[in-house]
């Protein structure tokens, strides 16, 4: 009776789920192996400046050279990448002679080291290959370097998608660049590197795994198996991350959360929407770390998506055993969890203005994933949900 009301047209889509995943305690070392498995004989590992004082990126290096797995280390990765960072290290690879790329860290160093990947065989131009239209074609699959792929955070993902994202400094704008061949080779999910994460940078990240698996939900078009993904993967944010946040020493926790990270990338090939199309220009141009601005922004584009969504918010708040299940259930489980993890309630309270609201409006209009919004968003509904967030009009 319920397919009666449904359009068979409708139930169309395109999956792969192909990424290798190693996972588990102590699999960081396998990194020589996994490298040799993808054909490296001389890597380079890119990761950020704070990473790489660390013990632990060290010990890989040196673990590779007691392997013959001789390892550079690129480590000029700023949080929000530019392009700069990217075309910099493509000339450490080149002029290191390396075959493949370890991307070691945080969303910013893997979405870094994955462009790194791309561009060490390209001639044209970084942007040349943004996310629009068929621009994707442009690339030469032959010069894309293999890549092994460590997150030590557990929000974007990353380390299982085909995209980065990285600022073009010349328009002050946050551009995705994708080619399916960015996708890493191998994945090395260690939830012991995530031992250390600082609670502030585990409840951003955490959040950041959350908003991926509610705008991939809620994202129209039909998906079945990213639905069931982002599911599953809100239900491990609601019973892990609190735990996560309040001792990061629980490596259950920080294991789940590490799986919900790359369960909320894998689901979002369906759809983001319009956190992210805000986002994106918030972090270009005020520096906002993106985990913590999805975090800001998730109510108020939830609020203004919700005549959309009502069904798919019933359906979440009975999955996690919320009472009352609905809209309304949902909305306060999420107000409750960012206060809990000391998330502002508002863009002000994060250090962004309203000044350029029109200008960040106009952007997010043209981010590539507003078109995912389920309710549809131009400049003017996208400023009015950014002015609600500075102002915390919720």
């Amino acid at each position: 009776m319920i397919m009666g009301s449904i359009d068979p047209a409708t139930l169309r889509g395109s999956w792969s789920y192909p990424t290798q995943v190693r996972f588990g305690p102590g699999r960081i070392r396998e990194m020589a192996r996994a490298c040799g498995s993808l054909g490296m004989t001389k890597p380079l590992l890119v990761t950020d400046p704070v990473l790489a004082a660390l013990p632990m990126v060290q010990a890989g290096l040196d673990a590779n050279a007691k392997s013959d797995m001789p390892t550079g280390l690129f480590t000029q990765v700023q949080g929000n990448p530019v392009g700069r960072n990217v075309m910099d290290g493509v000339a450490a690879y080149r002029d290191g002679g390396h075959d493949g790329v370890i991307a070691f860290g945080g969303g910013s160093a893997i979405d870094a080291a994955k462009c790194i990947a791309l561009m060490a065989g390209q001639t044209r131009p970084l942007f040349d290959f943004e996310d629009s239209g068929s621009n994707w074609k442009r690339v030469d699959p032959a010069g894309v370097a293999p890549v092994v792929a460590v997150p030590t955070t557990a929000g974007t993902g990353s380390e299982v998608g085909r995209a980065s994202v990285i600022i073009d400094e010349d328009t002050a704008t946050k551009k995705i660049i994708f080619h399916p061949t960015m996708m890493p080779g191998v994945v090395i999910a260690d939830p012991e590197l995530t031992l250390g994460l600082p609670s502030h940078v585990t409840a951003a990240t955490g959040m950041d795994a959350l908003a991926h698996c509610i705008e991939a939900l809620c994202a129209p078009g039909f998906h079945p198996m990213a639905d069931g993904i982002a599911l599953e993967g809100m239900r491990l944010v609601h019973d892990w991350l609190p735990a996560a946040h309040a001792d990061g020493s629980i490596l259950a926790a920080r294991a789940h959360m590490l799986v919900a990270a790359s369960m909320g990338a894998t689901a979002f090939q369906k759809g983001l929407g319009a956190v992210h199309s805000i986002s994106h220009p918030a972090g270009a141009m005020y520096g906002v770390h993106h985990g913590l601005a999805n975090a800001v922004l998730l109510p108020y584009v939830l609020k203004f998506n919700r005549p959309a969504i009502e069904d798919r918010m019933t359906r979440l708040a009975r999955l996690l055993g919320l009472n009352d299940p609905g809209f309304d259930a949902v909305m306060a489980w999420i107000l409750e969890l960012r206060e809990t993890l000391g998330i502002p309630h508002s863009f002000a309270e994060a250090g962004v203005p309203e000044d350029d609201a029109d200008t960040l409006a106009e952007a997010a209009a043209k981010d590539p994933t507003a078109p995912g919004n389920p309710v549809p968003v131009d400049a003017a509904a996208l400023k009015g949900i950014f002015l609600d967030c500075v102002r915390g009009n919720l």
